[in-house]
């Protein structure tokens, strides 16, 4: 279970709707059912009145806030965000996450920093895309041509300066976007599989419901990528025999 967030001397209780309203900027689709969802999974521990009220500390939200820009901006599963939290609660500082993401939550624990770059996902211009990755134009081009990389309205996410990324280092090892086109489809079938497994959650129309099959997608998509990953490390172990 989340420990209790340290609070400032005389700093009022939050109820749920104060919550909401202090998240609607950067999550305007939260609700009170996905804030409860969340309690459940051990994320946070609001206090509770006498009568049965949750009351919420600015720790609390600062917590929520946290949780809610990993899952969205890292595509993370609730239980790894939680087994970091947890040891951050136990004193201990996990260099990162997953993928190597290295962070550290605001007032879960006193003297770590915010979270890089901000709060709200990235949108890149092409420029700005190419500057940050290394793409040459022609490669830009070919990462395009060949589905790797998609623009919404003229911008670019982060998930596609990772992607650019890769291809920029893969080029130094002669593998070209037209080479690598098997991973976007391989990466779409893996989600029409995903999108099958969660459809008696999805098709629901309350938040809760919602809010579980995303999450369980997010726990299939991990542990694709570690059966991928087993597969191919144990095709490579084979080049030592």
């Amino acid at each position: 279970m989340a420990a209790a967030q340290p609070e400032r001397r005389g700093a009022p209780a939050l109820n749920i709707g104060d919550v909401l309203a202090t998240l609607a900027e950067d999550f305007p689709s939260m609700t009170a059912s996905k804030i409860r969802f969340l309690e459940e999974k051990g994320l946070i521990a609001p206090n509770r009145t006498p009568s049965g009220y949750r009351q919420y500390s600015q720790g609390d939200v600062e917590r929520l806030r946290f949780v809610l820009a990993l899952q969205r901006d890292q595509y993370l599963p609730l239980k790894v965000i939680k087994d970091y939290l947890d040891a951050i609660d136990r004193g201990e500082r996990p260099e990162s996450l997953p993928g190597g993401l290295s962070i550290a939550p605001r007032a879960v624990s006193d003297g770590l920093g915010a979270l890089p770059g901000g709060m709200r996902p990235r949108a890149l211009s092409e420029a700005q895309l190419r500057a940050e990755s290394g793409a040459s134009a022609a490669l830009f081009e070919a990462m395009l041509s060949f589905g790797l990389i998609s623009a919404e309205n003229g911008r670019f996410d982060e998930h596609a300066l990772t992607v650019a990324r890769s291809c920029v280092a893969l080029a130094d090892h002669g593998l070209e976007p037209r080479h690598l086109r098997p991973f976007q489809t391989a990466a779409e079938r893996e989600v029409g599989l995903i999108e099958q497994a969660v459809a008696p959650s999805a098709s629901r129309r309350d938040s809760v419901s919602r809010a579980r099959a995303a999450e369980e997608a997010r726990e299939l998509s991990d542990l694709f990528l570690t059966l991928h990953r087993a597969l191919v490390h144990g095709l490579i172990s084979r080049m030592d025999g």
